[in-house]
């Protein structure tokens, strides 16, 4: 049976912490709040959990999950580049709700499902999030909700879509809010020291014309 942390209260938060840490190291699966939304995270490491993750939420190795990082200095390991403009865009939007597609660091002994060689990057900005990201490292973390149901704004709606199927549920109160969103996607592949293109893959909680802001030498396709 699936455990459930009430994280609001400060006396919970070390179980909590230990719980989820041991799921996580055991390949099972856990719910976290994130600032978007609530998450069903996994060891980004392990294969088994991964795929754990995609079938407890009715998805397809055509659809890999993002990968969760606690800082930037993650963001150096785990992608094969970081041009100036991808570090532009780190600084001014991390923690928070955007992540970039980059490509993977080829060294990486890692199976997210068919990426073609890219890996999306997030700081999500939630205190509890970083907290658990700070102990485990990398997480693929997807939206808390079956395929095709909305996402989870708070934890019982996590726990009515996906149940025993997750280990560890971290209850940190209602996210989002009324007008939630989800991150929004780049596809940062082209982005170059010099400047080069980026794709907007899709627009959530923050908008375009932020991004347009942020990189002004830069090519914004849609």
């Amino acid at each position: 049976m699936a455990e459930v942390f009430d994280c609001s209260e400060n006396a919970n938060l070390l179980s909590a912490a230990r719980a989820a840490r041991q799921a996580i190291g055991s390949g099972r699966l856990v719910v976290m709040p994130t600032d978007t939304v609530y998450g069903v995270a996994a060891d980004a490491f392990n294969p088994e959990a991964v795929q754990r993750l995609l079938d407890a939420k009715g998805r397809g190795r055509q659809s890999p999950p993002p990968v969760l990082i606690p800082n930037t200095d993650t963001l150096a390991a785990l992608a094969a580049e970081v041009p100036e403009p991808v570090r532009t865009l780190a600084e001014r939007f991390w923690p928070g709700p955007l992540t970039l597609v980059l490509t993977a660091n080829p060294s990486l002994s890692w199976d997210l499902g068919d990426t073609e060689g890219t890996v999306a990057l997030r700081i999500p900005d939630h205190p509890l999030a970083l907290d658990l990201l700070r102990e485990t490292g990398p997480l693929a973390v997807s939206s808390a909700n079956s395929t095709g149901d909305p996402a989870a704004l708070n934890i019982d709606d996590a726990q009515r879509m996906l149940g025993d199927l997750v280990a560890v549920y971290l209850d940190a109160g209602p996210v989002g809010g009324a007008d939630a969103q989800p991150s929004t996607i780049v596809d940062a592949t082209r982005l170059t020291n010099e400047g080069g293109a980026l794709r907007v893959l899709r627009v959530g909680a923050l908008s375009r014309g932020s991004i347009v802001d942020a990189l002004p030498q830069v090519t914004i396709e849609a």
